[in-house]
């Protein structure tokens, strides 16, 4: 037989209990209805939006072998890299499009990244900056193979380059990050394009 004042011991145990479990699940909600006001009142920030500029993008024509300069507005970012990448997405949206004169794949998602890199000045040449441009492999894997259409799309990335950052002297090109022998069996991905030899062959046409 169980004593009284065990029992009473038992008792007074188990109300303890039960009154902390309630006070726990009292602060437990007032705690997640603390978190809950106060993302209610957090300021929301705005996304920042980039201003709209006149950028020119240097656009191929596979039936000419043309480099034709666009002129187009666009939100452009104010650091160099991000400029960079903006413009370049720009052109290959526009080469994505059905009727494009120069129709490449996936548009702006084939760009990866664009990295700039200063260029020493040295007896031979001023000083300057080196875009690396990493490409997709989705976007090589999927480039029409030919010596003349790989080379007017590096050309016409080299020439975009040149005239929006004409600190962009040179380019050099990675697929996913890597460096590969050719663009799509053609194109010399090992070497340095100089952003010079991107020169234009029409007028300007105004969007």
């Amino acid at each position: 037989m169980i004593p009284r004042y065990q029992k009473i011991l038992f008792l007074l145990l188990l109300v303890a209990s039960l009154a902390m479990g309630a006070e726990l699940w009292h602060l437990r909600e007032r705690a997640h209805q603390r978190l809950l006001a106060g993302e209610n009142s957090a300021p929301t920030k705005a996304p920042v939006i980039a201003p709209a500029e006149q950028a020119t993008l240097l656009v191929a024509n596979d039936a000419d072998g043309s480099l034709t300069p666009q002129a187009r507005s666009l939100p452009l970012p104010s650091d160099p890299g991000a400029r960079a990448r903006a413009v370049l997405g720009q052109l290959l949206d526009l080469y994505a499009a059905p009727d494009a004169a120069h129709h490449l794949a996936g548009g702006a998602s084939g760009l990866a990244q664009v990295f700039l890199l200063p260029i020493p000045a040295d007896a031979h040449k001023a000083a300057g900056e080196l875009a690396v441009v990493n490409l997709t492999s989705s976007f090589a894997s999927t480039h029409p193979s030919g010596i003349e259409t790989e080379s007017l799309t590096i050309l016409s990335i080299c020439g975009t380059l040149r005239a929006n950052l004409p600190e962009v002297t040179e380019v050099r090109f990675l697929i996913d990050g890597q460096p590969r022998a050719t663009l799509a069996g053609h194109a010399d991905l090992t070497r340095t394009y100089l952003t010079a030899d991107a020169v234009p062959v029409a007028g300007t046409a105004h969007e």
